[in-house]
């Protein structure tokens, strides 16, 4: 089992915050890495990273912007060492402020593109700029393991008819400007891949289906419905593929996209 050990190894998650982010960090904490919680709230960041002990940090990274990267990546290096393992988790999802009009507010006609452009800045620009200035950082050491976290629906399209209640209305459609930042994610893994190869840096997507969330429970239940194994993620369910793909159990792995999603993408 040493091959998917961690210890001695620095790993940095953004948005390590959210739903999954603190799956993460807590995932690769147990396989023994130092973690560096990443997140808008650095205050917060460092009390979480307080609950794994050792050298865990947490460092304010604010993924659109350069300065913040590089500000994080000095600290980082200072107070821990260099970077051996980033999980770019930081993504952003559609939130309509009323619901009386998301329906027709997420229509593709209806679509803002302020909505849109914000999405793709933070969900592909985001991991554009943290590949640059983190990556690049573990390039030039000659070595490390980029995880870029994409989704289902960079694969496939949207099954709209999930976002309808128990009544046939449709609540709102799932955006367009999703799909495309998470599929242009699972390019973007496969340009670095090539890219860092002869670099020692392996560059791989985890494409998650949907995690179960105080959603509806008529929305629990027709997505389980839709699944092979009858239900959806819990967020702990992927914190076996993370350590995998950051460690070197994967070590011969590099712009391939891991899928765990329950089955979802086999019919």
């Amino acid at each position: 089992m040493s091959l998917f050990s961690l210890k001695d190894k620095i790993a940095v998650v953004t948005g390590g915050l959210g739903l999954l982010g603190k799956q993460h960090c807590i995932a690769l904490a147990q396989a023994g890495a130092t973690v560096v919680v990443g997140d808008l709230d650095g205050e917060a960041c460092s009390r979480y990273a307080r609950e794994f002990g050792g050298k865990s940090i947490g460092v304010t990274l604010n993924v659109n912007d350069r300065a913040s990267l590089q500000a994080g990546l000095a600290t980082i290096e200072s107070q821990v060492g260099g970077i051996d393992v980033l999980i770019n988790n930081a993504a952003i999802n559609d939130m309509f402020e009323n619901p009386v009009v998301a329906g027709e507010q997420s229509r593709l006609e209806n679509y803002p593109e302020a909505m849109w452009r914000k999405m793709i800045d933070v969900n592909v620009t985001g991991v554009f700029l943290c590949s640059q200035v983190l990556g690049s950082s573990m390039a030039k050491r000659g070595k490390g393991s980029v995880v870029n976290i994409a989704s289902t629906y960079g694969m496939v399209g949207p099954n709209q008819d999930l976002y309808k209640d128990k009544d046939g209305k449709q609540l709102f459609y799932k955006s367009p400007a999703y799909s495309a930042s998470k599929g242009a994610v699972i390019a973007l893994t496969r340009y670095l891949a090539a890219y860092w190869g002869r670099s020692g840096v392996r560059v791989n997507t985890l494409s998650p289906g949907g995690v179960e969330n105080h959603q509806d429970e008529h929305f629990v239940h027709a997505y389980s419905e839709k699944t092979p194994l009858g239900r959806m993620a819990v967020p702990s369910d992927y914190q076996g593929a993370i350590v995998f793909l950051a460690s070197d159990a994967s070590a011969y792995m590099t712009g391939a996209n891991l899928v765990v999603d329950g089955g979802w993408t086999t019919w």
